[in-house]
């Protein structure tokens, strides 16, 4: 079983490489809209095959380390949490890239108040990736011990950018689309922390074979 087992920490490397591109993605892509910059924004756009690359390997990797070695315990829930975390890294790295694409529409048009919170949502779900991957590699559960305040906070977050935006784009018609903008991303950034916290949820399942849900 050691081939085994040197092919499963292979696989689990792999993964953590995917996650660094999925968070390059999504941090890039905030980056961009900051300073929009185009150039930035087509460089998040094209790295989604790279993304896609690592989706297709990871999950035939881990099937054929299954159907080759028939692992148990500990092993196959690893490879399960393997498995669903590869659906839920892509997701985040593909809003990333929506969030690319909504960039170029604001070219020649300049931010007004300063981005809202949409900043502050980015690191805070930057943050809870990066926790959830050290968590995968250490097996240490004490990364996400606070996954539900902190996602509590992101979606507090998104109802004030909503509101806010919302206000603006009442007293002025004029930033109706950039403000719809502003809203969409702040949806994108939610559902990357909804991601971050399953990806916490089948963590847990891997280390001590508990079934949690994080609200």
């Amino acid at each position: 079983m050691q081939r085994f087992h040197n092919e499963l920490l292979l696989l689990k490397q792999k993964l953590v490489k995917m996650g660094k591109l999925a968070l390059f993605m999504l941090n890039g892509s905030i980056e961009a809209l900051k300073r929009i910059d185009i150039s930035l924004a087509n460089k998040i756009h094209e790295e989604r095959i790279e993304l896609n690359q690592y989706d297709i390997e990871i999950e035939n990797e881990a099937l054929r380390l299954i159907a080759l070695y028939q692992p148990m315990a500990n092993d196959i829930r690893t490879l399960a949490c393997i498995l669903k975390t590869n659906t839920y890294l892509n997701r985040i790295g593909r809003y990333g890239k929506d969030i690319a694409k909504i960039t170029r529409e604001f070219e020649n048009h300049p931010h007004f108040k300063k981005l809202v919170s949409i900043p502050q949502m980015g690191r805070l779900v930057e943050e809870m990736v990066k926790d959830a991957l050290k968590a995968f590699e250490e097996g240490d559960l004490r990364y996400l011990e606070n996954f539900t305040e902190r996602d509590d906070e992101l979606d507090e977050l998104r109802y004030s950018i909503f509101r806010e935006c919302v206000s603006y784009m009442m007293e002025n018609p004029r930033i109706i689309t950039q403000g719809s903008h502003y809203i969409m991303v702040a949806r994108y950034l939610e559902r990357c922390g909804d991601h971050a916290c399953k990806i916490a949820e089948k963590i847990h399942y891997m280390v001590d074979g508990s079934s949690i849900e994080i609200k």
